[in-house]
């Protein structure tokens, strides 16, 4: 079956309401989208907002390199190749990962459409629901609670609690929502690198009865060798993220243990394929998956639950950056029920166009 046309386009998706993070505050998702069609009328969607921040990519790079003639001569070619399609566009692309999640999701989208299956069973499903979080951003004691509370009422049981200006402040949050709430709540924390370590010590010291399930990334990429300080008992609830990029840090992270868990992200490593090398080094070395997401369209979010439902030592989900949005170019991909995840039961990635 022929692919008979591609388009790129790019938006720029409101947010409900900002939020703050330890490097930033965020207003609204630029994200690029990547249309593939086929000659039978099938049209596989692919999207990316990456972070310039942690990867060296924009939005509007992504744009630019998707509308190149390199790309747009993916007409004419045959969509039962479409990995081999990946391959070679990973070597194009191998350093631009908001280019290549848009050519690798509309590519499995459109494929799997093509088979009348959903991507996830292409690949073998491991799960089939999951609890997400939710993020609470950086914000005092009463905003924190607020929230917890809103989220609550929504059904949710699992937050991610971003942190990583003041280390003490940071705890107080967390004890206080445990007072509020008891065990009600999971708690997860994200620092989204803002630490450096005694800022962690002195977070892990205050918060130690907390029953915290993980913390991500406290230290920059270029710090955080100083982890294996750490007990392995810390070490092992500690997820790399802006570390992680592709398989070459996967394999060196690994090595040494320095983290526990994975946290991997489509934005990051450049789509399902990218994120399956990794999920298979960290399957080898005994590390734990934590499936993670920046504000995102529908259509991302839905491409890494489907990958990290293909993996059988998944083991926690933070994909909750579209329901941030305001507004989304597509509906469907997934359904959210008390906290729980679905995928829904449709092919390629079950998604609607709004």
């Amino acid at each position: 079956m022929k692919i008979t046309a591609v388009k790129a386009y790019i938006k720029n998706l409101a947010l409900q309401r900002p939020y703050a993070i330890a490097r930033d505050t965020v207003y609204a998702v630029e994200s690029v989208f990547f249309e593939i069609t086929l000659a039978n009328g099938i049209t596989g969607i692919g999207a990316a907002n990456p972070d310039p921040h942690v990867v060296g990519e924009a939005p509007a790079d992504t744009l630019r390199h998707l509308q190149a003639d390199s790309v747009q001569q993916l007409a004419g070619k045959d969509i039962r190749y479409f990995l081999a399609l990946i391959n070679h566009y990973r070597q194009q692309f191998a350093v631009l990962p908001g280019t290549m999640a848009c050519i690798d999701i509309a590519l499995h989208d459109a494929f799997a459409q093509y088979l009348g299956i959903a991507v996830v069973d292409f690949y073998g499903r491991q799960h089939q629901r999951m609890l997400t979080s939710v993020t609470i951003g950086i914000k005092d004691v009463a905003g924190t609670l607020e929230e917890a509370a809103a989220y609550q009422a929504l059904g949710f049981r699992v937050l991610k609690i971003k942190t990583g200006i003041h280390p003490a402040e940071d705890a107080e949050r967390i004890i206080k929502l445990r007072e509020r709430y008891g065990q009600y709540f999971t708690l997860r924390v994200d620092a989204n690198t803002g630490y450096n370590m005694h800022d962690l010590q002195q977070f892990l010291q205050a918060t130690q009865q907390q029953a915290i399930e993980l913390i991500e990334q406290p230290l920059p990429p270029a710090a955080d060798i100083a982890l294996l300080q750490l007990p392995a008992a810390q070490r092992a609830f500690l997820a790399a993220d802006e570390s992680l990029k592709d398989s070459t840090t996967a394999l060196q992270l690994a090595q040494d243990k320095r983290y526990g868990i994975f946290n991997i992200k489509l934005m990051k490593c450049g789509g399902i394929a990218g994120a399956r090398e990794i999920a298979g080094i960290a399957g080898a070395a005994g590390i734990a998956l934590f499936w993670g997401c920046n504000d995102e369209s529908i259509v991302s979010i839905t491409a890494a639950l489907h990958a990290a439902f293909s993996c059988a030592h998944t083991r926690y989900i933070d994909l909750d950056g579209s329901l941030d949005l305001a507004e989304d170019m597509v509906s469907g991909g997934f359904t959210i029920e008390n906290g729980y995840m679905s995928l829904v039961d449709k092919p390629g990635l079950g998604l609607s166009r709004r």
